[in-house]
């Protein structure tokens, strides 16, 4: 057996798998036939709709997953999960009947915040399906490659049936898929959500996955290599089909095939990336796809003053795809180890959230600059911002990155749920009830060492002298 296919033999993760491959194929089908929509809908600012499209998208993510972060460890899982799929295969069945374009506006933003609800609830809960280190990053490296082969497959198998069938059957086969994935989810097994320890009112609930993100050093720097990876995936995305049809003149179907050698890249590493990063470090490895992006944004500017190239773009699609994934699976692990188990959901959707907020701004300067000054300004734009992301990403990320530190705490009362750990050692009286339960209690000052997180007792990262 390949190793990297070793987690599909736990029968929990293989429907959890499948379900994702079904609903990304679905959802590839799904954009190709807005693209048609959008067309019909508005034939003389088609691109515009998408664009505004797209923004919405972003808007959804960035406002919904904190709030999803916040709670979803008071809810079910599996009957969440496969809930909002349900919920995506009603709106994508809604989309053939749209026939303005503000009603295209407002499924959309619906659609977008039930999948900002699921994506960051699916991710957290990856690691209590494939606790061992080991298995998680090859389910890592396999999510990884369904999205590629969705990629690669979707549009392919859209273009086939667009013989035969109109694009709205494309969205019906998308609500199919849903319907699947749900399905899929009711067959695993999920363990119960670890209850969590915060204390405070709605607020502090919702913000405090991007205030624990953001003051955690080695997740900065995560964030920062995330916006290296979408100022060179956006150029991809956005300016791919701008370069092929008005810089070099080329035919619309040369579009796709340029865009097949990002995922290529993108899928050899995926196989490859396991084994490395049981060698390698976590900062190593991303800081390295970090420079790899860099070099090849400066190369499609050389490219471009010797005279643009379309089999000269190739390998530099190719090193996107290849910078892109030694970003994008370790990102899962560092963010793991870098929170309690209770808190996965905030820190995931934390997660969620502010790399789609890099996202955004890749597509807006790739966007931007593409239509207005041109092509080679757009590449050395980009990578600057990819390098400068890169080197504050090795500075703010340090090379001794120790997980356990030593700190201290404040003496101090206070009423919170919590289980009996490294911080809570106290006698009780009999009333107190099964852990975790809340009662007030007392915590002396103390300097101590171990794994350190931003949690409820751990507000700051402590100086290291």
């Amino acid at each position: 057996m390949i190793a990297i296919l070793k987690p599909l033999s736990i029968a929990d993760f293989r429907w959890l798998f499948l379900g994702q491959l079904v609903s990304l194929i679905g959802t590839g089908l799904t954009t190709v036939a807005l693209a048609l929509l959008a067309f019909d809908l508005n034939p003389s600012d088609a691109g515009l709709v998408l664009g505004f499209a797209l923004a919405i998208k972003m808007v959804a993510y960035l406002t919904v997953a904190p709030v999803v972060g916040g709670y979803a460890h008071r809810l079910p899982r599996k009957a969440w999960l496969a809930g909002l799929n349900i919920g995506r295969a009603m709106l994508v069945g809604v989309l053939p009947f749209c026939d303005e374009v503000w009603q295209l506006f407002v499924v959309i933003f619906l659609l977008n915040a039930l999948a900002a609800g699921y994506t960051p609830v699916y991710q957290a809960l990856l690691p209590d399906i494939l606790p061992k280190e080991k298995e998680y990053t090859q389910a890592l490296s396999l999510s990884r490659l369904a999205m590629e082969m969705e990629s690669l497959l979707s549009p392919a198998l859209a273009a086939f049936l667009l013989l035969f069938v109109s694009y709205d059957l494309l969205f019906q086969l998308n609500s199919v898929a849903f319907l699947l994935a749900s399905i899929f989810l009711l067959l695993v097994s999920i363990p119960v959500s670890k209850g969590s320890d915060r204390s405070g009112g709605v607020w502090q609930h919702v913000s405090f996955g991007i205030k624990s993100y953001l003051r955690t050093p080695r997740l900065r720097g995560v964030l920062l290599l995330n916006l290296a990876l979408s100022a060179a995936g956006a150029m991809i995305i956005v300016n791919t089909v701008v370069y092929v049809r008005a810089v070099l003149g080329l035919a619309e179907e040369m579009v796709p095939l340029l865009m097949v050698s990002a995922g290529v890249g993108s899928m050899i590493v995926a196989f490859m990336l396991p084994a490395l990063l049981e060698r390698f470090h976590d900062r190593s490895v991303m800081l390295a796809g970090g420079g790899v992006l860099s070099v090849s944004l400066f190369l499609g500017l050389l490219l471009g003053l010797l005279g643009p190239s379309y089999l000269g773009l190739f390998p530099l699609w190719f090193m996107i795809g290849v910078g892109s994934t030694m970003i994008l699976i370790p990102t899962g692990r560092v963010v793991r180890n870098s929170c309690q188990e209770s808190d996965r959901n905030d820190y995931f959707s934390a997660n969620f959230a502010l790399t789609h907020g890099m996202w955004l701004v890749g597509y807006l300067l790739a966007g931007s600059l593409g239509s207005t000054l041109g092509m080679e300004f757009t590449f050395v734009v980009l990578a600057a911002v990819a390098l400068l992301a890169t080197v504050l990403a090795a500075v703010v990320w340090k090379q001794q990155d120790h997980h356990e530190l030593w700190h201290e705490h404040p003496e101090m009362d206070h009423l919170h749920p919590h289980y009996h750990d490294e911080h809570h050692q106290h006698e009780h009286e009999g009333w107190e009830g099964p852990e975790p339960h809340v009662h007030p209690h007392y915590h002396a000052k103390q300097k101590h060492r171990h794994k350190f997180v931003i949690d409820e007792h751990h507000a700051h990262w402590p100086k290291q002298h």
